[in-house]
């Protein structure tokens, strides 16, 4: 089984790839980059599947899970949001018009990525692409217990300590040598491994059951 997890950055994504005891990172531009190698399950940590009004289960569920950090989940990606707008006031005001939730700045943001994601699976449907939330795989290691926040040094200290009990020896050198001049951050390899857990060995889902396709037959169902 050879699984890939993805976590963006502001100039492009953090690839970590787990092949039996192998673990290993790269970094690359772009999301295709990312995923040119052979992989038998990927996880990225970004909306896959969206409505029209913003509004999936699988949102709702994982801020229910991470309850009291519930805003570690942005809600309410559209593609209409960045197929129609450059500018995120003209299209929040657009999303009142048709009666639904404004867009927080920090997901407009991610805009780029999310349609870049969407374009990729879209073209890719054969091949096991999922949904997976960084922050539902740290409860999970940290044994349902919430955690504190990923920038702060406690959280950061937690989530390295969970990652290298969980297989990753060469975390110290990945945060260090590795990532110093690609302009990814500490928390971004973090949670790319975190990724990888949950392609390599998924332990769950939300929400269980069927699974809820969007009009493109894509799901929306977040693993961890």
């Amino acid at each position: 089984m050879r699984a890939t997890g993805l976590d963006g950055f502001s100039k492009g994504w953090v690839a970590v790839t787990i092949d039996g005891d192998r673990r290993t990172i790269s970094f690359h531009r772009d999301v295709a980059d990312a995923l040119a190698r052979p992989f038998d399950r990927a996880g990225i940590d970004i909306p896959i599947g969206m409505t029209d009004d913003g509004e999936r289960d699988c949102d709702r569920l994982a801020r229910a899970r991470l309850r009291p950090h519930t805003s570690r989940v942005f809600t309410g990606a559209r593609r209409w949001l960045w197929q129609e707008f450059d500018d995120p006031d003209q299209a929040n005001e657009e999303a009142l018009r048709r009666g639904q939730s404004r867009v927080s700045r920090q997901l407009w943001h991610l805009g780029s990525k999310i349609m870049e994601v969407d374009a990729f699976v879209r073209a890719n449907a054969a091949r096991d692409v999922r949904e997976v939330h960084p922050e539902l795989v740290f409860l999970r290691l940290n044994g349902g217990a919430p955690l504190p926040r990923k920038k702060s040094e406690e959280g950061d200290a937690l989530r390295h300590k969970l990652l290298k009990r969980s297989g990753f020896r060469e975390i110290d050198r990945w945060l260090g040598e590795a990532r110093i001049g690609t302009g990814a951050k500490r928390d971004d390899v973090l949670d790319a491994c975190a990724v990888a857990v949950a392609a390599h060995e998924p332990n769950g889902c939300v929400p269980e059951g069927s699974q809820p396709l969007d009009a493109y037959d894509l799901p929306m169902r977040i693993w961890f």
